[in-house]
């Protein structure tokens, strides 16, 4: 699904110039349930961003179901984000003027769907994210677990084919955080590819590989063949 060849990202100041990813070379299998782990400032947000086409990169190639990345219109950039790409950030990011249904529904709208059809996705969708009896409540009447359930629905509403996830867990206290872990493992086993971003092992230790930066290089990666049971 996801191939990076020889991927550099630089940022440049007047100044100085800081290299956040420094020749990245990994791929993404469909169905894979990647980690991407290490210390903060070692380009882990960068490259998320960058798989997500939120930033750009300066040089290499990023090829998405064979297509490539590079040199594509900011427009370009929006459609292939609208259309393929779930995103689900640390700080949920829910809109607090809006109802459950209504901050599900958004991505829908952007889509152009029908009013009918919104209305039977995001159903379907909040009843798989056992969410649905919260519908009309507003982001600040629900948990932190809840609200990145919520999350977690937005980011599937338009059936995207990769879910990218910025420490998910890490505004959550344990049993909330181990919700959404759970959450994630379901979907994964349910054929979802999902790149997930943490700081912590034990969320890491549900993927099926692990990938560790370091001063935006790949340091190592392992797949994971252990199985971790919730507590």
């Amino acid at each position: 699904m996801i191939k990076l060849k020889n991927l550099s990202k630089i940022y440049r100041t007047e100044d100085i110039e800081t290299t956040a990813l420094n020749a990245i070379d990994f791929e993404v299998q469909e169905g894979e349930f990647v980690s991407v782990m290490g210390a903060s400032g070692c380009g882990k947000s960068t490259l998320l961003n960058t798989i997500g086409l939120l930033d750009s990169f300066d040089s290499g190639s990023y090829t998405f179901r064979g297509e490539e990345m590079a040199n594509l219109t900011e427009r370009q950039r929006a459609n292939i984000r609208k259309e393929n790409i779930g995103f689900v950030f640390q700080n949920f990011n829910l809109i607090d003027e809006l109802t459950v249904f209504e901050n599900v529904a958004l991505p829908l709208f952007y889509n152009n769907v029908s009013k009918s059809e919104r209305q039977d996705r995001v159903t379907e969708i909040l009843k798989r994210m056992d969410i649905e009896h919260r519908k009309n409540h507003f982001p600040q009447q629900l948990s932190g677990g809840q609200q990145q359930r919520v999350a977690v629905a937005r980011a599937l509403v338009t059936e995207p084919q990769l879910i990218l996830a910025d420490e998910p867990t890490g505004n959550l206290d344990s049993k909330n955080g181990n919700e959404v872990m759970e959450l994630l493992t379901d979907l994964h086993q349910q054929g979802a590819t999902i790149i997930m971003v943490t700081h912590s092992s034990y969320d890491a230790s549900f993927s099926s590989k692990i990938i560790e930066l370091k001063d935006g290089q790949i340091l190592a990666q392992k797949v994971n063949k252990r199985e971790i049971k919730l507590v």
